[in-house]
């Protein structure tokens, strides 16, 4: 966009999914496995609370390669994807446009207010400085309908190979992870209810064999990323 300021991730726009899957190579696996795996895990969630999200919203969208997925949730009628990066909403309008499939900025999503009954982010809030999280979350759930979900993915740095993966990930370059419960604490401070914190991605697909003990050890923080579930009560604004 002519005249304003280049965001860092959009010199890599249209390279983002080669140089996340070359820095998950150590894994055996690559970033559609993880993302197929995390809405999966989140659709199991919802199926059980027996929650049908009509409108949901992508925070942190990037190219918009998970905003398919996310339309294959239970009741899903549209999906929005939210994102700084005007190169990266380029490629997402380009590759996954659609009917009911939208790409917007931060500024052109103010004006959806209280409308979308689900709000997915992943690694996302490990990119926004400390003190600029807790106005984003306050932002999000100003989007959430009351009673509305919130699907918050980080990753976990209490685990070891996290880290060395970050490390080899050009664009973590700044990254800041969060803990858990530092995520709860967030989250909870911007007016959501947690409904439950969950961890995945424990073992490589060298191990895959082991992946059936992911389920029991989920409440352990030992896998890759977590899960935190939370709900903005029904009588909220």
């Amino acid at each position: 966009m002519s005249g304003q300021p280049s965001h860092p991730f959009d010199p890599i726009a249209r390279q983002y999914e080669a140089v996340l899957d070359r820095a998950l190579a150590p894994t055996g696996e690559g970033r559609a496995h993880f993302a197929q795996r995390r809405v999966a895990f989140l659709r199991e969630c919802l199926e059980r609370l027996g929650a049908r999200c009509p409108r949901v919203l992508d925070f942190g969208c990037g190219d918009g390669a998970t905003v398919p997925l996310l339309a294959t949730l239970p009741g899903v009628e549209s999906v929005t994807g939210v994102d700084p990066s005007p190169a990266s909403l380029a490629v997402a309008r380009e590759r996954h446009g659609g009917p009911a499939r939208r790409f917007l900025s931060p500024a052109e999503a103010e004006t959806e207010s209280a409308v979308f009954d689900l709000v997915y982010t992943n690694g996302v809030f490990h990119h926004i400085e400390p003190a600029q999280r807790p106005p984003t979350l306050a932002w999000i759930r100003e989007r959430l309908k009351p009673g509305g979900w919130l699907a918050f993915w980080e990753n976990n740095p209490w685990n070891p190979g996290v880290r060395w993966l970050m490390r080899r990930t050009p664009f973590d370059a700044d990254a800041r992870p969060l803990s858990a419960a530092e995520s709860r604490r967030l989250i909870q401070a911007a007016g959501f209810r947690i409904e439950r914190t969950d961890f995945w991605f424990l073992f490589p697909r060298v191990l895959r064999w082991l992946r059936w003990l992911e389920r029991p050890l989920s409440p352990w923080p030992l896998g890759g990323q977590y899960q935190v579930l939370a709900r903005k009560p029904s009588g909220a604004r």
